[in-house]
C-alpha cells in the first residue's frame, strides 16, 4: 500500500477516551476472501493462490489470508515426487471441500489441469485439418519415428516423414526437447492419433524439377543400381533417372553390366521429365553409345586367343570311288 490509497477496513475497537479507532484490513480480506471461496466452490470455478508451505501429505496455499490445503494427490495430474518445486509459486486450484464453519478449505490443482486439457483437446480436434502446421516439442524418439508434443495431443512423425533425405534413425536429426514445426498429413479423432511430417514441399528435391532438367539437356550422373531392364542414375541427392537398356548402346545388350558398373559416371541426354511420377528418362546412346567390345577389351583378346585352334574350314578325304561301286 502507499499513501493516498483507499482501502476497506474492519473496525475492531473504538476508544472514546483516547479518541482512537483500531482497524483491520486483514479481517476484511478474510471476509471477502471466504465469500469468493464459497462462490467458487458453488460454481466450480478455479482460484489462484501462492503456495506458502510444504506439509505432510501436501502443500498449503494462501488465498487472501485463508489457508488452502492441497493434498499431494491433487497437486498434479501426474505423480510428483518433490512438492518443494511448488513453493512460493502461484497455482490454480478448484475448491474440493469447504467445512460448515468455513475453517477448512481443501483445493485441487489436478481438477483444473484436467479441465484445461479437456478444453484444449476439444479445441484441437475442432480446428485440426490436413496441411495445418503446428509448433511442437520432440517428446520421445523410437526406431520408427518421433513423437511430438503439440500441447493437447502427441503426434507421430514416421521416419519416412522426417526428411526428404534417407534417415537411418531419428536421433540422427532430432533430439528430445527440440522445438520443431510439423505439418498434419493425417488424423483419427476416435483413435486420438495424429500423423505428422517435417518435410517441407519446397525442400523436396523433385520440387520444380522440370526447371532443372529439360528434354534435350545433356547431363552427368553416377550409376547407383543396375537391373535387367536398365540402369538407375543419381543426378543429384534424392533425384534418380533411368537409362533403359535400349538407350545404353547401339548394339544389342543382354545385360546392362556388359558395359556399365555401379559408381561409374556417365553423360546422358534427357528424354522425358515427369514430376508427378518422379520419373526422368535418360539416354547414354544419344550422347556417347557404349560398345561392349570396347568396354571389355581384355576379355575379347582372351576370347580371340582361345579361338586360334578352332578350324575355319572342314576337309574330308574320300577313299571310296564310284569305280569301286561299279566293280561290285
Amino acid at each position: 500500500m502507499k499513501e493516498g490509497d483507499e482501502i476497506l477496513v474492519y473496525i475492531t475497537r473504538v476508544n472514546d477516551m483516547e479518541g482512537t479507532v483500531s482497524l483491520s484490513k486483514r479481517k476484511v480480506d478474510l471476509i471477502y476472501g471466504m465469500e469468493e471461496i464459497e462462490k467458487a466452490y458453488n460454481e466450480k470455478k478455479p482460484l489462484e493462490a501462492v503456495v506458502k508451505e510444504v506439509v505432510n501429505g501436501g502443500v498449503v496455499a494462501n488465498y487472501k489470508g485463508i489457508r488452502v490445503f492441497i493434498p499431494a494427490s491433487q497437486i498434479s495430474d501426474q505423480y510428483v515426487k518433490d512438492l518443494n518445486q511448488f513453493l512460493n509459486k502461484k497455482v490454480k486450484f478448484e475448491v474440493l471441500e469447504l467445512s460448515k464453519n468455513k475453517r477448512r478449505v481443501v483445493g485441487s490443482r489436478k481438477n483444473v489441469l484436467e479441465k484445461e486439457k479437456a478444453q484444449k483437446l476439444e479445441e484441437f480436434w475442432n480446428n485440426i485439418e490436413i496441411g495445418k502446421e503446428y509448433t511442437g516439442t520432440v517428446k520421445s524418439l523410437t526406431n520408427f519415428g518421433a513423437f511430438i508434443d503439440l500441447g493437447a495431443v502427441d503426434g507421430l512423425v514416421h521416419i519416412s516423414e522426417l526428411s526428404w533425405k534417407k534417415v537411418n534413425k531419428p536421433s540422427d536429426i532430432l533430439k528430445v526437447g527440440q522445438t520443431v514445426k510439423a505439418r498434419v498429413i493425417g488424423f483419427d479423432k476416435e483413435k486420438q492419433k495424429v500423423s505428422l511430417s517435417l518435410k517441407r514441399p519446397e525442400d523436396n528435391p523433385w520440387y520444380n524439377i522440370e526447371k532443372k532438367y529439360s528434354v534435350g539437356d545433356v547431363v552427368e550422373g553416377k550409376i547407383i543400381r543396375l537391373v535387367p531392364f536398365g540402369a538407375f542414375v543419381e543426378l543429384e541427392e534424392g533425384v534418380e533417372g533411368l537409362v533403359h537398356i535400349s538407350q545404353i548402346s547401339n548394339v544389342h545388350l543382354a545385360k546392362p553390366d556388359e558395359v556399365l558398373s555401379v559408381g561409374q559416371v556417365v553423360k546422358m541426354k534427357v528424354l522425358e521429365v515427369n514430376p508427378e511420377l518422379k520419373k526422368i528418362s535418360l539416354s547414354i546412346r544419344e550422347v556417347e553409345p557404349l560398345d561392349p567390345k570396347r568396354a571389355g577389351g581384355n576379355n575379347n583378346e582372351a576370347a580371340a586367343e582361345n579361338t586360334e585352334d578352332i578350324p575355319t574350314s572342314h576337309v574330308e578325304e574320300l577313299k571310296t570311288t564310284i569305280a569301286d561301286f561299279i566293280k561290285e
